[in-house]
């Protein structure tokens, strides 16, 4: 049967678990999955771009957005564009502890904030491109981008967060292997098609290839 959205998954773990006593928790085992490849995946599809976050004169620290997962890029908007540079919180303190307010040039990860350096003198705009996890299956949003681009992705990872449930330890090699190849291959595809057609360029640190 085809795999495309949230029941369908349901009825297809069902089946291949070959059990009919599994309604309640067919959808705890999905969501340990989402947990997983979340914690796995750095797609394209992941990528989201927020440029509504201001700074707070006065205030260093700007609440991370909901589903963060890793940064790809931030900046300040100024013109011209001021790149905030990631330190280590050890690193931040150092540098920062004692300063006085300013355009920040740093920023560091504690918690669910960021903390800036300098602490913002005045409101500065923000553009901040970063890895979100992707939205869950529900019965009210029943598809996301992975059942419909990487069913496989959900129906191996969720097997394989049923088999211990089960105490069938001899299956969990089994779906564990076939999650991590349906994992490497959607991820390397990805990686393939950031650069395809074109040969990959390093600048120099002036700025020039």
């Amino acid at each position: 049967m085809a795999i495309s959205n949230y029941t369908e998954l349901q009825t297809a773990v069902a089946n291949w678990l070959d059990r009919d006593d599994l309604t309640a928790r067919i959808p705890e085992f999905i969501s340990l999955c989402e947990a997983r490849f979340n914690r796995t995946l750095r797609l394209r599809a992941m990528e989201t771009l927020d440029t509504s976050v201001s700074t707070v004169a006065g205030t260093s620290t700007i609440a991370l957005p909901s589903g963060y997962v890793q940064m790809r890029e931030f900046h300040l908007t100024t013109s011209p564009l001021t790149q905030l540079q990631y330190l280590t919180p050890e690193m931040m303190v150092r540098l920062n502890a004692g300063s006085q307010q300013g355009k920040p040039l740093t920023y560091t990860i504690i918690g669910d904030n960021i903390r800036l350096g300098p602490t913002p003198d005045v409101a500065y705009t923000t553009s901040m491109l970063y890895y979100k996890t992707f939205d869950p299956l529900t019965d009210v949003a029943p598809t996301n981008w992975v059942i419909e681009n990487a069913p496989d992705v959900y129906l191996y990872g969720t097997l394989l967060e049923a088999e211990p449930f089960l105490m069938n330890d001899a299956r969990t090699q089994l779906w564990a292997q076939a999650l991590q190849e349906s994992i490497n291959t959607l991820q390397e595809q990805d990686n393939k098609d950031r650069h395809s057609g074109s040969i990959l360029r390093v600048m120099n640190t002036g700025g020039y290839y």
